[in-house]
């Protein structure tokens, strides 16, 4: 009988360390994830400055002339202007 009480806790103290094991990679696998995660998040901010970039160099070389440069500065500067209201409320 004490045999079997010992055979239980050994094999109860085996599955912890099992469990403990898989928990410490599930944190590190998160950690991972996060740091991927924040990358990717600087990516993103990147490429839409880029974008913003490439419109504004658009509206400046438009090739319809100063008419069409005027409506596509005037449609930039209303979108500044709502991410401004948005940023405000």
């Amino acid at each position: 009988m004490l045999e079997d009480v010992r055979s239980y806790i050994t094999r109860l103290i085996a599955l912890y360390e099992g469990e403990k094991k898989r928990a410490d990679d599930a944190l590190t696998l998160l950690a991972e994830s996060k740091g991927e995660v924040e990358a990717c998040k600087k990516q993103i901010a990147e490429l839409n400055r880029q974008i913003d970039n490439q419109r504004l160099t658009s509206a400046f070389a438009a090739e319809g002339g100063n008419t069409e440069a005027k409506q596509r500065l005037t449609k930039l500067i209303a979108e500044i202007d709502k991410c401004i209201a948005l940023l405000d409320s």
